[in-house]
């Protein structure tokens, strides 16, 4: 079964979708965020392209673990979606997540507009990767 990650960002939102097995996470799309209900129809219909079973939205905790407005949205974000889906919707902490992500490109040579244009997949990618393997510790 497929899993899909999802990093929501105010402006951009990353997708990433793991394969078959749920072993491997890869980066799949950028999504503008033009609006909430645009937004979710475009995940619900990702969900049923792709046949994800479930989909980790990341929970984007402040450091100290106490939520912050990004947290609200993606919570809100997680709701809508699980209303149009028959996937699972989890929510997953990416706490610095996006961080990350922007040090793995940078190290990995990837500069200015092209890593602005894929750093929200790597960081749906990471989300993924980190639920998927805590999934086969504790599964």
């Amino acid at each position: 079964m497929r899993r899909l990650g999802i990093d929501p960002g105010l402006r951009r939102v990353g997708v990433a979708l793991s394969d078959e097995d749920g072993r491997i996470a890869m980066p799949l799309s950028t999504l503008p965020r033009t609006g909430d209900e645009a937004l979710v129809a475009a995940l619900a219909a990702l969900v049923a392209e792709h046949g994800a079973g479930v989909v980790v939205v990341g929970l984007p905790l402040r450091l100290d673990g106490s939520e912050s407005d990004g947290s609200r949205r993606a919570r809100r974000l997680a709701q809508a979606l699980s209303s149009r889906v028959a996937a699972e919707v989890v929510l997953w902490d990416e706490r610095l997540s996006t961080a990350q992500a922007e040090r793995s490109l940078r190290e990995s040579g990837v500069r200015g507009r092209d890593r602005k244009d894929v750093v929200d997949q790597v960081a749906a990618t990471l989300i993924l990767q980190s639920y998927l393997d805590a999934q086969a510790t504790h599964g």
